[in-house]
């Protein structure tokens, strides 16, 4: 019988990359014929709060805990598989998931659990400065969102469920995206032996070979997605093409970079087409990238990428295999490598095709579902000792 999965996720107000994962894996999920329900809040919700209505939910949600019973009781899921959960949905799903006696599996899409703002990143550096530890200094940093109130909320949270155990004990399975996160998730304090690793996938066919030309860049136009950098190495190569499809708060630093196209953000079909015409994906990230799934896209469409040696990156990426790599922020490095990437289209290439053949072995559908339900069935069994040793206690 197929595995029943309640998926649980808190929506973005503005949709991004972990919102389309969420609705792959249960289009995934679905295919191969599993019961799935969802239960899901958006922080559309947020406008209509208090400050203190916010925070209290940021702690625990007594909306969450009774809607959930609901759901729980009328659908009877076999695992709750959740993705985000701040702020609405809270912490208290856990409790709510242990005592229906249901295992949650967690997928850690970033770093909010060890840091305020999630991505390890500080004044454009990366920031470490509160792992394995209560995050006082991102509240006096004004670390989340600029505000010390909200920072204060999020800290107060992180405090509240440590000191209760939630995240030790209630949480059956952790996916990381690489063994790079896993390895700073196990090092801020997650149980080691319940931290697995599962990337992105997507579901591409293979791409008919065909004339590539020109850099793409693919994603929000944040800082600490490396635009500057971007911006100062295009600035030395007058005569790159570099398609740019996405939008952000630093889209500015690109206006008037000869050879800069603005397609502003684009749904993913057209997404897929310029994948399809590149000879390069541009990824300058200057902070802890989980798994971006630009780049699995880029395999699945053999384009190989560019990407910032750092974290994850350069675990994902192999020099002169599936890409190149260059050193941090350091734009003149940038610059050689897509010069040298354009100068070699015949290697870039090969390294297309050793991406597309990496997404075959590691990114694709079928591999991603075969290690989806060997992490179901160790959460379920996982919880089913935990039981079994509980009852054991109270006969005892």
């Amino acid at each position: 019988m197929a595995t029943r999965v309640l998926v649980v996720h808190n929506a973005y107000q503005h949709r991004g990359g972990e919102d389309t994962v969420v609705e792959s894996e249960i289009a995934l999920l679905r295919a191969h014929g599993h019961a799935v329900e969802t239960y899901t809040r958006s922080n559309d919700e947020v406008a209509g709060l208090s400050s203190l209505a916010l925070a209290r939910q940021t702690l625990w949600s007594d909306r969450t805990t009774r809607e959930l019973e609901a759901v729980l009781g009328n659908f009877r899921p076999d695992v709750i598989h959740a993705h985000n959960t701040f702020p609405l949905i809270s912490p208290s799903l856990y409790w709510a998931a242990a005592r229906a006696g249901v295992p949650v599996v967690q997928t850690l899409h970033n770093f909010r659990l060890m840091c305020l703002n999630a991505l390890f990143l500080r004044e454009g550096k990366v920031c470490e400065d509160c792992m394995g530890q209560l995050p006082w200094r991102g509240v006096a940093r004004a670390c989340y969102r600029g505000s010390r109130p909200a920072s204060a909320a999020l800290a107060g949270m992180l405090a509240l469920h440590r000191g209760l155990g939630t995240y030790r004990n209630k949480v059956a399975r952790y996916i990381a995206l690489n063994e790079f996160c896993r390895g700073k998730f196990i090092e801020g304090g997650l149980p080691a032996e319940r931290v697995v690793v599962k990337p992105n996938f997507v579901d591409f066919d293979a791409v008919e070979p065909a004339p590539r030309s020109g850099l793409l860049f693919v994603g929000r136009l944040s800082v600490e997605k490396g635009i500057a950098t971007l911006a100062e190495a295009m600035r030395s190569l007058p005569d790159a093409s570099l398609r740019v499809a996405g939008e952000g708060p630093v889209a500015g630093l690109l206006d008037g970079v000869a050879g800069v196209t603005r397609l502003g953000s684009q749904p993913g079909e057209a997404v897929r087409v310029e994948m399809g015409r590149a000879q390069a994906l541009v990824v300058p990230s200057i902070c802890y990238e989980n798994f971006p799934r630009t780049i699995v896209e880029a395999f699945a469409s053999g384009l190989p990428v560019v990407a910032s040696r750092i974290g994850a990156l350069a675990d994902i990426v192999t020099e002169g295999k599936t890409g190149l790599l260059f050193e941090l922020g350091n734009a003149r490095d940038l610059a050689d490598k897509l010069a040298w990437a354009l100068a070699h289209p015949d290697e870039m290439a090969a390294m297309g095709r050793n991406a597309r053949a990496q997404y075959e072995a590691e990114y694709s559908a079928e591999v991603n579902y075969r290690r989806l339900m060997t992490i179901y069935a160790e959460a379920m069994e996982h919880t089913d000792a935990r039981h079994k040793m509980q009852g054991s206690r109270g006969s005892g």
